[in-house]
């Protein structure tokens, strides 16, 4: 395996940006992370939910609570989901080996990341590291790096029927 030397690296410094984004969002107090949770829990619930909007604030607020587990965990999947996918176009643009390995390598890198997180939290004050927090965010970083994979095999699929068309 080598390390290319050329090529686009916004893909890279995108990565890079996406988890200083995690980062963020783990090292906000434990407080500031449920007002934030419950916050979209309330967009939600004004979206999905007739009548929200006509509640008062104490029903809403006690509505958000009710799915704030669900809003985490869906946060934490999906933010390692991103993340996964910008490890697997980096890799792309990084590295010379095969697709596969590049696969398995963001992967590999994803769940690091993840557990890492995970660490930096137990330091965050009234958070703690989880995990089956390590294990959701892994999960969401294969769900990437899965969605990277089955977009190049449906490309590759048009690619070749495209050729056969054309000969």
């Amino acid at each position: 395996m080598r390390i290319k030397t050329n090529g686009r690296k916004s893909i890279l410094i995108l990565t890079i940006l996406w988890m200083i984004v995690i980062f963020v969002f783990s090292a906000q107090p434990a407080d500031q992370s449920t007002e934030t949770s419950l916050f979209i829990g309330q967009m939600v619930e004004t979206v999905c939910v007739p009548g929200f909007v006509n509640l008062t604030s104490e029903e809403k607020r006690a509505m958000a609570e009710n799915i704030d587990f669900l809003v985490r965990k869906t946060a934490h999947a999906t933010e390692y989901a991103i993340l996964g996918v910008l490890l697997c176009l980096s890799a792309e643009e990084l590295l010379e080996c095969s697709f596969t390995k590049r696969q398995r390598m963001a992967f590999l890198f994803g769940v690091c990341y993840a557990a890492t997180d995970e660490f930096h939290q137990l330091f965050v004050p009234g958070r703690a590291g989880m995990l089956r927090d390590v294990i959701l965010d892994s999960a969401g970083v294969l769900a990437g790096v899965m969605c990277v994979y089955v977009f190049k095999k449906i490309t590759e699929k048009r690619l070749c029927r495209r050729r056969l068309s054309v000969a």
